[in-house]
C-alpha cells in the first residue's frame, strides 16, 4: 500500500473535496482520484460514495480512514526519528576500547558527548583481539585498538597515535645505570606480559620469533596495574606502552626505552564495506579533530 494514497485518501475525507485535497497536497485533482482508483482496487472495495457534493465514507472507508490516521502519524514519527538521527539528536554508538587505551581516548569522548548528548554511548571494554572480532561480527560498530590488524581481515584502519614501548623494572641496582634494553636480554629474565586477546601481546611474542628467541614468560595477565606490582614485587620484566608507565610510582619502578622497532600504534578499525552509521562517522570525524597530525583524511 501506497503511503501516498492514505495521505491523499484521508485529506480528501478531512477537506470534503477532492479539489481542496488537491489544492491542500499541491497536486492536481485527477492525481488523487486515479490514487483512490488504484487505493480500492487494491483493497477491494468501495472508500467514499458521492451524493452530490458531499462525500460519505463506506463502513470500509471509515475503518481505512481511522486506520490511515494512524499510520501516517506513525508515518510522520518515523520521519521525525530518522531525521533526528540523520541530524544525530539521538541514536547510538557500540564503541569498543581496550582497557589499557581509556586514559588515551578520555579527551575524545569527552568532546563527543559534548557534540552529540543525545548519541548514547556503549562503551564495550576487552582486549584488542576481543573488539577486533566484535567489529567483524558487527556487535561493535567501531573500535579502538592496537594497530596493525591482520591485513587478511576486511576491516579499514586509520591511525591516530602511536608511543614508544618501554621496559619496566623494579628500581634496583642492577638497572639503575642502564639507558635501554633490547629483546635479546629481556629473553634472559622472567616476562610479564598481557594474555592472549591483547594485540601487544601477539606483536611481542612475533618480534620474539623473528629473532628466534624464546620468550621467558612468568605472569599473563590483562591488567597493567597488576603487571606494574609484580616488576615492583620483583616477579620479573614487563613490556608497557609508555603513557601507562609515566602513570606509574617513579619512587619505586624504573623504566627504560625498549629498543626494538615496536612501537604501541592505536588506531579505530570498523567492518570493510559494511555500512557505517551516522554516530560512527561523527566518531571518525571527533578523532581526527582530536588527532589531526596523525589522522589523515581518507573515506568512509
Amino acid at each position: 500500500m501506497d503511503v501516498r494514497a492514505l495521505r491523499y485518501f484521508t485529506e480528501v475525507v478531512r477537506q470534503q473535496s477532492f479539489t481542496r485535497a488537491a489544492q491542500k497536497l499541491y497536486v492536481t485533482q485527477p492525481t488523487i482520484s486515479k490514487m483512490l482508483r488504484q487505493l480500492e482496487e487494491e483493497l477491494g472495495c468501495t472508500l467514499l460514495l458521492r451524493d452530490g457534493r458531499k462525500l460519505h465514507l463506506t463502513d470500509s472507508g471509515q475503518a481505512v480512514y481511522q486506520r490511515g490516521l494512524a499510520i501516517l502519524q506513525e508515518f510522520h514519527q518515523l520521519e521525525a526519528e530518522i531525521g533526528d538521527i540523520t541530524q544525530l539528536k539521538t541514536g547510538e554508538l557500540r564503541l569498543g576500547i581496550p582497557p589499557m587505551v581509556g586514559m588515551q581516548i578520555a579527551g575524545s569522548i569527552s568532546a563527543f558527548r559534548r557534540r552529540y548528548p543525545g548519541v548514547e554511548l556503549k562503551i564495550a571494554e576487552f582486549g584488542g583481539l576481543t573488539v577486533q572480532q566484535a567489529v567483524l561480527d558487527g556487535s561493535l560498530d567501531i573500535a579502538l585498538t592496537a594497530l596493525p590488524v591482520d591485513a587478511d581481515l576486511p576491516l579499514n584502519t586509520l591511525e591516530l597515535m602511536h608511543h614508544p614501548l618501554c621496559v619496566l623494572l623494579p628500581r634496583t641496582a642492577p638497572w639503575l645505570n642502564r639507558t635501554h634494553l633490547g629483546l635479546g636480554e629481556l629473553a634472559e629474565h622472567p616476562l610479564l606480559i598481557f594474555n592472549e586477546e591483547f594485540s601487544l601481546n601477539r606483536q611481542l611474542m612475533k618480534a620474539f620469533h623473528r629473532l628466534g628467541l624464546t620468550a621467558n614468560i612468568a605472569v599473563r595477565s590483562g591488567q597493567w596495574d597488576f603487571l606494574a606490582a609484580m616488576v615492583q614485587a620483583e616477579m620479573g620484566l614487563a613490556i608497557l606502552p609508555e603513557p601507562i608507565c609515566q602513570r606509574l610510582d617513579k619512587q619505586s619502578l624504573l623504566w627504560l626505552p625498549l629498543e626494538s622497532e615496536l612501537k604501541w600504534s592505536l588506531g579505530l578499525i570498523w567492518r570493510e564495506g559494511s555500512y557505517l552509521s551516522r554516530s560512527a562517522q561523527a566518531w571518525i570525524a571527533c578523532c581526527r579533530e582530536h588527532w589531526p597530525d596523525n589522522a589523515p583524511r581518507i573515506s568512509v
